[in-house]
């Protein structure tokens, strides 16, 4: 198995939300120029080292990809086209995250020349009065505006969402999802708030100072985004994913899949022959490593694959493969996790296809539970 995606992570930001815990710098007086050499760099070494034929996906993420000016962002086209694109062929899907008010029309034309064929926008809300709660510097008339440049340009455009959000209210949740669905989009990504540490947000929970939804309102939240979505037109295919048909994000289910993927740049992590690696996080220590930049490496054994292959394939609408995951493991999904298999589904929590082992509609609330039921649980000669 070689790599079948790449990411690569920008982690400079010209501000910082308050609930990111992402590997991010402030942009003013960071060595960028130095840091793309080393990103080129750590490409090069990396191929050299761990080759494929063919990569799928590209995703460029960060921090803030668009928050490079003109001159930085075509340096970083260009690295992509020497090294990566010609791992490629037209079925690439090519994505870089952008945020709302950082990305201008010239920006957006040296993408598409580069190559770049998705846009993933950073949203979260057109409430303007949460934006500013969450640390976002956008408004939504920006939103409108910057969507319409890129619409001009790409066919292929995602809105990440935000819902669990300090005093938001279900017809704030309702307003967003209606108001992404009358953009030019093709995929909505929706996410709960999680509180990080070390974040503004963990600072002023830890203070009472953060009002946020109960756990039964965020449900209410959740289940309204997915019944909204749905009916706007974009079908639900992983928990917290929903898209046109034919515009999954690829990217994303080589995550899902358990697949090996590339992971470049600061902070950024890697799957490759077995082994999940996390590279320095420091931009000054990232820049000056000599050889590759990998901070830590986690060679994994069948059994914590096959785990994996679970709780990561079970986001998944469709659920996992049982012929896929024999293959894979020479092992039925019976043979392995037949007793998991055999409690959960009494509970309403699974359900069987004729292909695949899938979480119900009960079950995807409780997704982490049912995730939980198969660590330690595998059972092989």
């Amino acid at each position: 198995m070689t790599p079948r995606a790449a990411y690569v992570h920008i982690p400079f930001c010209e501000h910082i939300c308050y609930y990111c815990d992402f590997n991010k710098v402030f942009l003013k007086n960071q060595p960028v120029a130095e840091y793309l050499d080393a990103l080129e760099r750590e490409i090069e070494l990396t191929l050299q080292h761990y080759p494929t034929d063919r990569l799928e996906t590209i995703f460029i993420g960060g921090g803030t990809p668009t928050a490079l000016n003109e001159a930085q962002m075509q340096r970083l086209m260009d690295i992509i086209s020497k090294h990566l694109l010609p791992l490629t062929d037209a079925t690439l899907e090519y994505t870089v995250e952008s945020n709302p008010d950082g990305v201008s029309p010239e920006k957006l034309d040296i993408m598409k020349a580069g190559g770049v064929n998705r846009v993933s926008f950073g949203v979260q809300s057109f409430d303007d009065g949460l934006l500013e709660r969450i640390g976002r510097t956008h408004r939504e008339a920006k939103v409108a505006e910057t969507l319409d440049h890129a619409a001009k340009r790409f066919d292929n455009i995602s809105v990440d969402l935000m819902f669990g959000l300090p005093n938001q209210t279900l017809e704030q949740v309702r307003y967003d999802v209606k108001r992404a669905l009358h953009l030019p989009i093709t995929h909505i990504s929706s996410y709960s708030l999680i509180l990080e540490p070390h974040t503004v947000f963990a600072i002023q929970e830890r203070k009472g100072k953060l009002p946020l939804p109960t756990q039964d309102l965020e449900a209410d939240m959740y289940r309204l985004m997915i019944e909204t979505i749905e009916a706007g037109g974009l079908h639900q295919y992983e928990i917290s994913n929903f898209s046109l048909p034919g515009r999954e994000s690829r990217h994303n289910r080589v995550y899902w899949e358990n697949d090996e993927y590339y992971g470049f740049g600061a902070g950024s992590h890697s799957y490759i022959n077995k082994t999940r690696r996390a590279n320095i996080a420091p931009i000054p220590h990232y820049i000056k490593a000599e050889g590759l930049p990998v901070r830590n490496e986690t060679p994994l054994t069948e059994v914590e694959r096959m785990e994996e292959e679970m709780f990561l394939g079970l986001r998944m609408k469709e659920g996992v493969s049982e012929r896929h995951f024999e293959e894979k493991y020479g092992h039925s999904l019976d043979r392995v996790f037949g007793q998991t298999i055999a409690k959960l589904l009494p509970r309403g929590l699974v359900e069987r296809t004729a292909t695949h082992l899938r979480l119900t509609d009960a079950g995807v609330p409780l997704a982490n539970e049912v995730f939980a039921e198969f660590i330690g649980e595998a059972e092989v000669e």
